[in-house]
């Protein structure tokens, strides 16, 4: 595990979402960065629930219908209820999950992370999605790349600059996986509910953000099946009877791909 420094002048995207979920794990950084965006897009809070709900039902049907026993997460996140291996391992106890962060707050929570199940198992990478060679080494003596993995991508491909390079990694990371494997993402959107404070993100000394179009977004499912129905607000991916505000517009995208 890293001795990467934590840095509690700088604001963590992931103590942020955490705060927004409810949780304890930020800094005075955070909470004043997230009272700007806040300011800005008082929604944000609801987008979080809607995108950990996304994780869930997308987990579940790729564990369920889709029969995918592997699943690698990058991008935890600070643990919460619902994550990827408790939904996994709630369908299918033998499920295997590696997960893949480089923040110093979810490190510290990796322990929590490794609680599995008796019959699965978890592993924690540290690694940077700017990584993919060393994501793919890693989690490959956790995962065989033989049978199908499922992918996740969760608010994480925001922080690439560049959408070519966006789509390079990504299909880097897909290229040794096997037929049948799945890749889930979900994004902002351009547009005047998400600019303003991703502005102030950005000035706040973050890792920067970049927000894309829906063809954009897209265009990161070239080459896979998209899966029904396609790229659409988060809510709208697939919703279950208790999903959260599933008739209301999103500023967060959501879709599921399988590779042929």
């Amino acid at each position: 595990m890293s001795e990467r420094s934590l840095n509690t002048d700088v604001p963590s995207p992931a103590r942020i979402y955490d705060l927004w979920l409810g949780g304890k794990d930020n800094y005075e950084i955070d909470r004043v960065v997230s009272e700007q965006i806040l300011a800005a897009v008082p929604d944000l809070p609801v987008l979080a629930r809607t995108n950990r709900e996304f994780l869930g039902r997308a987990v579940r049907y790729m564990a369920g219908e889709a029969g995918i026993r592997q699943f690698l997460d990058i991008g935890t996140g600070i643990p919460t209820a619902d994550n990827t291996h408790q939904v996994a391992q709630a369908v299918a106890p033998d499920s295997n999950v590696v997960y893949v962060d480089n923040d110093p707050m979810v490190l510290a929570h990796a322990r929590a992370l490794l609680r599995a199940a008796p019959t699965g198992t978890t592993a924690f990478i540290d690694a940077d999605l700017r990584e993919p060679g060393k994501i793919l080494a890693a989690a490959g003596e956790h995962l065989d790349f033989d049978r199908p993995i499922g992918l996740t991508l969760l608010g994480v491909v925001d922080f690439l600059p560049g959408t070519d390079q966006a789509r390079s990694i990504i299909a880097e990371l897909l290229a040794p996986m096997a037929p049948g494997s799945h890749l889930a993402i979900s994004h902002g959107l351009v547009g005047r509910q998400l600019e303003e404070g991703v502005r102030h993100w950005n000035e706040s000394g973050g890792a920067p953000m970049t927000l894309r179009t829906l063809e954009e977004v897209t265009s990161f499912f070239d080459g896979l099946e998209l899966l029904e129905p396609g790229v659409v607000p988060l809510p709208r991916w697939r919703p279950a009877p208790e999903t959260l505000y599933a008739d209301r517009e999103a500023v967060y995208y959501a879709g599921v791909g399988r590779k042929r």
